[in-house]
C-alpha cells in the first residue's frame, strides 16, 4: 500500500436520466457522436444526429422502460452499490463516474476532492475486463481529458483490463457455478461486439489482427489491444476452471450497430439457430459486461430469450453479471491496492 492521499473513481458505460424519450435522446447523441464509438466522421455528424437517434431514441425508450427500477437506471444503481462495497474494504474514497450521463467524470473528481482535498493520486477502474477502443479507451482518454482540461494536481492512474486477471475469472467461474450445476445443452459466452475495422485500428502490427484464422492463437504485442484474443481469452480461462467439455460451449457476439462487419458469429443469429441443432435447454453469460444493464437485461434476457423460445427452444436463463458479487468486490479491491 502507498502512503499516497489517494481517491478511486470507478468508471461505467453510463444511462439515461429516465425513460423519457428526450433523456434517451440525449444520452444516445453523447453515446454515438462519440468517435471512439463511430469513427466515421460522416455518420456521426450527419447520420446519428439526423437519422439514427432520432429515430432509435423512441425505440430504446420503450426498452429501457423494461428494465428500470424504482432505484432508476439498473447500470448505475449497481455500479453505485458496488462502490459503496469497495469503500467498506479500502481506506481510500470512493466516487462513480460515467462515460455518458450522470455522475459524469468532473462531478467524481470533485467529489473526491471534496471528501480529501489534498489528494494526491486518483486510480480510475474503467469497468472493461477487455481492451476495445469504443469501451476502455474512449473512457481512459476521456479522463485523461477532464484532467487536463480542469489541470488538477493530483496524478491520475488507471486500472488496465484484467480479462485474464486470476480474481476476476475465478469470480466469473464461481458466479457461474450454480448454474451450470442444473440440467443445459449448452452454454453461450455472449461477448459485446465491436466493427471488424476496430480490431484493425487498435492492431499496432497494422499487420496482424484479422489476417489468419486463427491470429488470436498466435502470439503478438497486437494481443494488449486486441478485443477478440483478450475475450477468447477469458472464455477459455472461466472455461478451465470450471472443468467445461468444449462441446458444452461457444462464443457469440451480440449489441451490432449500423450494417458494417462486427465481429462474429452474431448473437442473434446463434439464438435462432441453436435449437435447429439440437440445443434446447441453453445458458447464457455476457463477460464483457460487470454489471447487468440494457444488454444483458433486455437485449438478452428478455428478447433473446423469446428468440430462442420462438425458434424451437425449451429452456433458457442467463446467469447475471457480476454486479456485487463478494468475489468480484474482493478482486476490484486488489485490483486497486496493487
Amino acid at each position: 500500500m502507498t502512503n499516497l492521499k489517494r481517491g478511486v473513481i470507478l468508471m461505467n458505460l453510463g444511462s439515461p436520466d429516465s425513460t423519457e424519450v428526450p433523456d434517451v435522446r440525449k444520452y444516445l447523441n453523447e453515446f454515438l457522436t462519440d468517435r471512439r464509438v463511430i469513427d466515421s466522421w460522416l455518420v456521426r455528424n450527419l447520420l446519428v444526429r439526423t437519422v439514427i437517434v432520432p429515430k432509435r431514441a423512441p425505440e430504446s425508450a420503450k426498452a429501457y422502460h423494461t428494465i428500470w427500477s424504482k432505484n432508476g437506471s439498473p447500470l448505475v444503481h449497481t455500479t453505485m452499490e458496488l462502490a459503496q462495497k469497495l469503500q467498506e474494504h479500502l481506506p481510500d474514497p470512493v466516487s462513480v463516474a460515467m462515460r455518458y450521463g450522470n455522475p459524469d467524470l468532473e462531478s467524481a473528481f470533485e467529489a473526491l476532492l471534496k471528501k480529501v482535498p489534498e489528494i494526491q493520486e486518483v486510480i480510475a477502474v474503467p469497468l472493461y475486463p477487455h481492451y476495445a477502443m469504443s469501451s476502455y479507451e474512449t473512457a481512459v482518454e476521456h479522463a485523461k481529458e477532464i484532467h487536463r482540461k480542469k489541470k488538477y494536481k493530483f496524478k491520475l492512474e488507471f486500472i488496465p483490463p484484467f480479462y485474464q486477471n486470476p480474481g476476476y475469472i475465478h469470480a466469473m467461474a464461481e458466479n457461474m457455478r450454480p448454474y451450470i450445476q442444473k440440467d443445459y445443452d449448452h452454454l453461450l459466452f455472449s461477448f459485446h461486439g465491436i466493427p471488424e475495422r476496430h480490431l484493425i485500428i487498435s492492431d499496432p502490427t497494422h499487420s496482424h489482427c484479422l489476417q489468419t484464422a486463427d491470429c488470436c492463437s498466435v502470439a503478438t504485442v497486437a494481443h494488449a489491444t486486441c478485443y477478440r484474443h483478450q475475450c477468447f481469452q477469458t472464455m477459455k480461462l472461466v472455461a478451465d476452471e470450471l472443468g467445461l467439455e468444449k462441446k458444452k460451449f461457444s462464443f457469440s457476439f451480440q449489441s451490432r450497430l449500423l450494417k458494417d462487419p462486427w465481429l462474429k458469429p452474431y448473437t442473434d443469429y446463434r439464438l435462432q439457430e441453436m435449437p435447429g441443432e439440437g440445443i434446447k435447454k441453453l445458458l447464457v453469460v455476457c463477460p464483457a459486461f460487470v454489471s447487468d444493464c440494457l444488454e444483458t437485461l433486455e437485449e438478452i434476457e428478455i428478447r433473446g430469450k423469446e428468440s430462442f423460445l420462438a425458434s424451437g427452444g425449451s429452456e433458457y436463463e442467463m446467469i447475471p453479471c457480476l454486479n456485487i458479487h463478494q468475489l468480484w468486490v474482493k478482486t476490484l479491491v486488489n485490483l486497486v491496492k496493487g
